[in-house]
C-alpha cells in the first residue's frame, strides 16, 4: 500500500475513496494507494497520468470514462485487461475492461463490473460512490457544442432521477435503429410501414428522457441562482442566472413531451426520410445558459462564462448533496488556472466543506495557499515501467 493520509470515512457517511488499485491503466503499469479524508493535490508535469488517476475515479463511479466513449482507449499499450479497483467505505468495486479481440474477450464481456464480489450494472455504481467533476472542457460549456451541455445534463439526471439512465439507454437503441431504417427507406429497400415498430420505444423513452431533463432543471434552479449571487454579487443586476431547454419539440398548451414528440415526428416524416436520419428528438435539444431571458453564450465575456459554470458545477454540488445526505467526491481537474484569485477562494471553501476532494494541478505554487494549507500533495511521476504516485509531506 502507498502512504496513508488518515482514516477513511464510509459512504454512507460522504463519498470518500479510502483505496485504489489500478493495473494497466493508460499509463499506470501498476498501482496501489491509500487515500484518507480532506483534500488532495496530485501534481505532476504534462501527460504524466494526472487527469488518468481521477478517469478511475469517475470509472468507479459511473462505469464509463468522461474523455471518450470507447473503452479500449483506457487499456494500457500492449495489454489486454485494464482494471480499476477501489474500496469505499464498506464497498469494494471493480471494474475490468477488455480490449475487442484479445485472448480475454473471448472468455466473456467486454465490461465487468464488481460490488461485493457480485456481478452489477454500471448504473448501479452511483449507489456506492458518486463524483462531480470539473474538467478543462467543461469550461466550453456556455459557448461549445450542444452535445456538451446534453452530456451535463444526462450525467446529472442519471444519478438523481430513478430510471432515466435506462430510459436513455434505450432511446439510444430506437434511434439507432431507427436511423438504420430511414436509410434503407431512403435506398427503397425497406417499407415506410416498417418505421411504426421502432417509433413507439422512440416516443416512450424519448419522452421520458425529455420530461426527466426538465425535471432536473427545475430542480437546479435555485441551487444555480444562489450559486451564481454567492460567487458573483456584482452580476445580479442582469437577473438569476438560470437553465433554459432549447427543444425542437416544443410542448403545446397541456402537451406532454410524448405528445409533442409523436406531433413533431408526423410534420416531418417526409423531410426524414429525403435526410435519411432522425430530426426531432433529445437528441438534437439543448439547453442554454440564460440571464434575463438572453443566451448567455451570444454576450458574456469569458469570465462571466467561467462564473456560470462554476456557478453550475457547486449547483450540482448542493444538488447530489440533497438528494440523500451524501456528500459526493469532488474531482477538479486543473481547472484552478481558468480562474481568479476570487472564484478560487469560493472553490477552495466548498473543496474544505467536502469529506474529500481531489485536485489536479501541474505545479503546487499555481494552488490557493489556503488549500495547499490544509491537503495531502501526491506527486505523479511518469517512467518507463509507467507512472508511480509518490505521497508528500501535508502542510497541516
Amino acid at each position: 500500500m502507498g502512504a496513508s493520509s488518515g482514516a477513511g470515512i464510509g459512504t454512507r457517511a460522504g463519498a470518500t475513496l479510502e483505496t485504489l488499485r489500478l493495473a494497466d491503466l493508460r499509463s499506470y503499469a501498476a498501482l496501489e494507494v491509500d487515500f484518507g479524508p480532506g483534500p488532495h493535490l496530485v501534481w505532476g508535469p504534462n501527460a504524466a497520468g494526472k487527469t488518468s488517476l481521477l478517469e478511475a475515479m469517475v470509472v468507479l463511479a459511473r462505469g464509463s470514462s468522461h474523455r471518450t466513449t470507447a473503452d479500449a482507449e483506457l487499456i494500457r499499450w500492449g495489454a489486454d485487461v485494464t482494471r480499476i479497483e477501489a474500496r469505499a467505505g464498506t464497498d469494494e468495486i471493480e471494474v475490468a475492461l477488455v480490449r475487442p479481440g484479445s485472448a480475454a474477450a473471448a472468455t466473456g464481456a467486454r465490461k465487468r463490473i464488481r460490488v461485493n464480489g457480485v456481478a452489477r450494472r454500471a448504473g448501479t455504481l452511483a449507489e456506492r460512490l458518486r463524483v462531480v467533476l470539473f474538467a478543462p472542457e467543461d469550461m466550453l460549456l456556455v459557448a461549445g457544442s450542444p452535445s456538451l451541455r446534453r452530456a451535463t445534463v444526462d450525467q446529472l439526471a442519471s444519478t438523481l432521477v430513478p430510471g432515466y439512465a435506462a430510459e436513455l439507454a434505450t432511446y439510444g437503441r430506437a434511434l439507432q435503429q431507427r436511423n438504420g431504417l430511414l436509410r434503407a427507406i431512403q435506398e427503397e429497400t425497406a417499407a415506410r410501414e416498417e418505421l411504426r415498430y421502432w417509433d413507439r420505444p422512440f416516443l416512450d423513452a424519448g419522452g421520458a428522457v425529455v420530461a426527466g431533463r426538465h425535471g432536473l432543471l427545475d430542480r437546479l434552479a435555485r441551487p444555480l441562482a444562489a450559486a451564481h449571487r454567492e460567487i458573483a454579487p456584482e452580476e445580479g443586476a442582469a437577473g438569476p442566472l438560470g437553465l433554459e431547454y432549447v427543444t425542437n419539440a416544443p410542448l403545446g398548451l397541456a402537451e406532454a413531451p410524448r405528445d409533442a414528440l409523436e406531433r413533431r415526428l408526423a410534420e416531418t416524416a417526409e423531410k426524414e426520410i429525403w435526410n435519411g436520419t432522425t430530426l426531432i428528438g433529445p437528441h438534437r435539444d439543448d439547453v442554454a445558459f440564460v440571464m434575463s431571458g438572453r443566451d448567455l453564450s451570444a454576450f458574456a465575456s469569458r469570465g462571466q462564462q467561467r462564473t456560470a459554470i462554476l456557478a453550475l458545477k457547486l449547483a450540482e454540488l448542493d444538488l447530489v448533496r440533497e438528494h440523500d445526505g451524501r456528500p459526493p467526491l469532488l474531482l477538479l481537474d486543473d481547472v484552478f488556472s481558468e480562474l481568479d484569485p476570487a472564484r478560487r477562494a469560493h472553490l477552495v471553501r466548498r473543496i474544505a466543506d467536502l469529506p474529500q476532494a481531489f485536485v489536479t494541478t501541474t505545479t503546487l505554487d499555481d494552488l490557493d495557499p489556503g488549500l495547499r494549507a490544509i491537503a495531502m500533495p501526491w506527486e505523479v511521476r511518469p517512467g518507463d515501467a509507467g507512472a508511480t504516485l509518490a505521497a508528500g509531506t501535508p502542510r497541516r
